[in-house]
């Protein structure tokens, strides 16, 4: 038994994985800080970590290619690009409803700014300004923006609210 060698000392599992293949260290590294560079991004403002970030990644991948053999490479990029789709996946389907997003997610209705006016419809007025065509005028006591339906309407000129689109209140001259 004296004549035989470990064997297994030689070999990767016996020397550690980094150590086996020099500059795997780096390019985890660059790994990893990119990924968690990306993650940060989704809550810090700038874009500036996610950027730095997607240039960690790439910048691993690239290491891969220039220091080892192409399959190895092949599969530090394929793991890059599964590791990102399944993240950003993962990331769709839980962040929403976690604690920490309703820190950055807004609860109000959007859309809704309380703007239409339809009590205004068939109601009368005085143009405030010269409506060309739009202009302001006064309807029912209040300063209101308007729209012409035609053509432009002189100041102190009577008008009325003939439609109510939304926010746009268009009137025409009464005559």
């Amino acid at each position: 038994m004296a004549g035989k060698t470990n064997v297994r000392a030689n070999s990767a599992c016996g020397k550690g994985f980094l150590s086996y293949y020099p500059g795997m260290a780096t390019v985890v590294t660059l790994i990893l800080v990119g990924a968690a560079l990306l993650l940060l991004e989704t809550i810090l403002p700038g874009m500036i970590a996610g950027i730095i970030g997607f240039g960690c990644l790439v910048a691993g991948v690239v290491m891969g290619y220039l220091n080892f053999e192409p399959r190895t490479a092949n599969l530090i990029l394929l793991l890059v690009v599964l590791g990102l789709i399944a993240g950003t996946l993962c990331w769709l389907k839980f962040f929403p409803e976690s604690r920490l997003a309703k820190v950055f997610i807004s609860q109000k209705t959007v859309g809704d700014i309380g703007t239409e006016k339809p009590e205004l419809l068939d109601q009368t007025g005085t143009a405030l300004t010269n409506l060309r065509p739009s202009g302001t005028a006064i309807i029912d006591g209040r300063r209101v923006d308007v729209v012409t339906e035609g053509p432009m309407i002189e100041r102190g000129t009577a008008v009325k609210v003939v439609a109510v689109e939304g926010m746009r209140v268009v009137v025409r001259a009464i005559s």
